[in-house]
């Protein structure tokens, strides 16, 4: 399998793969580079890299085979995040799948060649990862549970409940959200395509 399938397939947008290595043929090694902020000891983090790994050998990756996981476990300190990005490229694997946005900012740092797959990654347009979700553009590619374009609609569910409503409230949590893209979106949106409605 070409190292492209390998990055579909981590991003999920390949659904399914033809496996063809058999005995008499075995494939060259993949090298996967496995970046997360978790502790090793995290129950979530090993819940996440345990169905990664389990979804790849249902695409027909098999670990010792054809594949290698080398796995960077994270200690929420930037300087441990900045040792582990290193060592991983060091390693030039085929792709590296980073789980935070911390973890695709310190990649893009030391890398600009390496595929980074991300996942779990809170709008990674705004944050300048990649120049759009459609054509990310770089290296780094992925999918995010937050599409802040998506802002017009969250006005629309909010007429169609409310439909008197002239007046919005934004909130966001600074902590967890430095960039103020979403606030932006919402309110521009809410000023050029919802006349009438006014953000607060």
């Amino acid at each position: 399998m070409r190292r492209r399938d390998l990055i579909k397939g981590i991003a999920g947008s390949a659904t399914a793969w033809p496996f063809t290595a058999s005995a008499q043929q075995r494939e060259r090694m993949r090298r996967v580079g496995v970046l997360t902020p978790f502790p090793a000891d995290d129950v979530e983090g090993q819940t996440r890299v345990t169905a990664f790994a389990q979804a790849l050998q249902q695409a027909g990756w098999t670990l010792g085979q054809n594949l290698r996981l080398d796995y960077r476990w994270g200690d929420g300190k930037p300087d441990t995040m900045r040792k582990y990005t290193t060592e991983l490229a060091a390693l030039a694997p085929d792709v590296i799948l980073a789980n935070s946005g911390a973890s695709v900012s310190a990649l893009l740092e030391v890398t600009r060649t390496v595929p980074i797959v991300f996942a779990a990654v809170a709008d990674p347009v705004g944050a300048g990862y990649v120049e759009s979700l459609a054509r990310p553009g770089g290296n780094a590619t992925g999918f995010t549970g937050q599409d802040y374009s998506f802002a017009s609609k969250w006005l629309d569910l909010i007429k169609e409940v409310a439909p008197r409503v002239t007046r919005v409230a934004v909130l966001r949590d600074s902590a967890n959200c430095g960039r103020p893209r979403p606030v932006r979106c919402a309110a521009g949106l809410c000023a050029l395509a919802r006349p009438g409605i006014t953000p607060d």
